[in-house]
């Protein structure tokens, strides 16, 4: 039991803190609550599976790492021209972007029961075969989805403390009229930033997917969603390493509630929700949040 709870609850967290990372970019740089975060998610597995699915959805039939490649870039291309035509005439506004996220919500919602119908859809795993870890079986493509969420972390961690594009970002999550007056084009990497955001999303979409219960249907977006948000504002909004932590403690939390509490699993998304209204009690910017805590 002890075993099984450790390590599925490490796999949860490194995968849910990929989830949640391009949440918190895109707030730590344009201040923008991105609620469409989660039809991301569901764009990137849906297009994941179209790209490997036999006919009438499968058009091109891919193999499994060339359709996951082609699945980023256009879920990132997607994720650009939404924020340049919908969300950036409103920048700035709060109510205006999230009445705008909401609505992108329902939008591709109904586009995907349009197109694929209502029902769910068998997604490949990436990386077939089981694994016993101390006693504890699990799917290869639950290691592989951990090790890669936990790479692309860092590279993104190690991007934007390192790089001189992360450290206008950080000067931009600082200070946007000063970043301006030293001549860094906010506009630019504001759209530079969900671009990465999107393709963390659709990362995010295929890895959780195809390793947890390897289908899609047009409501996967709920869940991603709930937990992204929850996550950053446990860790504190704009906040990259309390968006690592806050994703381990919740994804130990989910893990421990589905061992632990009788009818864990009907619990849902209530769980991180409880914990972040907690921790919110006691520290109301979250845990690492300041103004814009942006490292």
């Amino acid at each position: 039991m002890i075993e099984a709870l450790i390590i599925f609850g490490a796999i949860s967290g490194g995968t849910l803190a990929l989830l949640a990372l391009g949440f918190t970019l895109i707030y730590g740089v344009a201040r923008v609550v991105n609620l469409a975060h989660g039809t991301l998610f569901m764009l990137g597995a849906y297009v994941f599976f179209a790209l490997t699915a036999p006919p009438p959805f499968g058009v091109f039939q891919l193999g499994l790492l060339p359709a996951a490649v082609v699945t980023v870039i256009f879920v990132g291309i997607v994720g650009t021209i939404f924020y340049r035509l919908a969300i950036h005439p409103v920048v700035g506004d709060l109510i205006a972007v999230l009445v705008i996220t909401v609505g992108a919500i329902l939008i591709f919602q109904h586009l995907i029961v349009i197109e694929f119908g209502s029902k769910g859809w068998p997604v490949p795993s990436l990386v077939s075969g089981v694994a016993t870890i101390l006693g504890v079986k699990l799917k290869y493509s639950q290691i592989f989805a951990f090790v890669i969420s936990l790479v692309l972390f860092a590279c993104i961690w190690m991007f934007v403390r390192k790089s001189k594009v992360g450290t206008a970002m950080q000067a931009i999550a600082q200070d946007r009229e000063v970043a301006m007056l030293m001549g860094i084009n906010t506009e630019r990497l504001y759209m530079l930033t969900m671009a990465i955001s999107s393709s963390l999303a659709a990362i995010a979409g295929i890895l959780i997917i195809s390793s947890t219960s390897g289908r899609v249907d047009p409501y996967i977006w709920s869940d991603p969603l709930v937990m992204s948000f929850a996550i950053v504002i446990l860790g504190g909004l704009g906040s990259i390493k309390g968006t690592l932590i806050g994703a381990f403690i919740i994804g130990y939390a989910n893990v421990a509630c589905i061992y632990l509490v009788p009818g864990g699993m009907t619990l849902g998304a209530a769980v991180p929700m409880v914990i972040m209204l907690i921790i919110l009690l006691v520290r109301p910017k979250g845990l690492f949040g300041k103004k814009i805590e942006f490292e």
